[in-house]
């Protein structure tokens, strides 16, 4: 059993699903806004994923600007590539495979670095920050944006069971809780925070175009075998969900923290 979420090409394919729907959609927006790109800059996005981000960029680095994609996932990178190959970009955009941690990339080559929930899948989050502020250009941005999972409020006919899983859910993370040590963390990395916000999520139904519900599929599948949970649990979790969305008593509320930090 892996310690962590693998991106095979099912859970990848589930991620892109999730990425589609308009609450993630929704924060998308607020990372391009904090982030203000702008024609003639290049851009780095640092584990890509399914490529909508960076694909959302092109057009406010064009026409001469640059977009650069990487992940560690080859199955998020040819997810992300047949996006960029199906659509016009406005400008040069690419994706690379790259360790977060080892980016292949000159010292100070870049203008902005953009990295969403990626962080909290890194072993060694001093050396990834660190190598996020070496690409950097001095005076150039950095925006990070992280989940603490400590902020989920998900209602359940069955509390217990549902502490449980968001308990075993956790275990696909190195850290569910980064986000209370970004500004420390990125101060020690050479880069000074000066904008921190809330990116909320809530869905008061489950359907195929929220959030939520594709998390489920995502979450019933990973919890089996830890914390004591068994298939049959997954089930009855997932089912309880279907059944409290049906009724109109659903409830989930979510908190994404991001950061934007200029290098010293």
């Amino acid at each position: 059993m892996s310690a962590t979420l693998q991106f095979d090409d099912e859970a990848s394919r589930r991620i892109e699903a999730i990425y589609s729907t308009p609450d993630v959609v929704a924060q998308r927006q607020a990372v391009l806004l904090a982030l203000e790109a702008k024609p003639g800059e290049r851009v780095l996005d640092i584990g890509a994923g399914p490529g909508f981000l960076a694909a959302e960029l092109a057009p406010s680095v064009a026409p001469d600007g640059t977009v650069i994609g990487t992940d560690i996932s080859e199955s998020m990178l040819a997810i992300a590539t047949a996006r960029l190959d199906s659509t016009d970009s406005a400008a040069e955009t690419r994706f690379e495979h790259a360790d977060a941690c080892a980016l292949p990339f000159q010292d100070e080559s870049f203008d902005a670095v953009v990295c969403t929930q990626v962080y909290e899948y890194v072993q060694d989050i001093a050396k990834a920050l660190s190598e996020l502020a070496r690409v950097l250009r001095p005076g150039a941005r950095a925006l990070v944006l992280d989940t603490d999972w400590d902020s989920i409020v998900w209602h359940s006919g069955d509390p217990l069971r549902m502490q449980r899983v968001l308990d075993a859910w956790e275990e696909h993370l190195v850290d569910p809780h980064l986000p209370r040590r970004l500004i420390r963390l990125l101060d020690d990395a050479g880069l000074t925070v000066d904008l921190c916000q809330v990116v909320p999520i809530v869905n008061v139904r489950s359907n195929h175009n929220t959030y939520s519900a594709g998390m489920t599929e995502l979450i019933a599948d990973f919890i089996p075998g830890r914390q004591g949970l068994t298939d049959a649990d997954a089930i009855a979790w997932s089912e309880d969900l279907r059944a409290l969305s049906r009724s109109g008593d659903y409830f989930l509320s979510l908190n994404r923290y991001l950061f934007r930090a200029a290098k010293r």
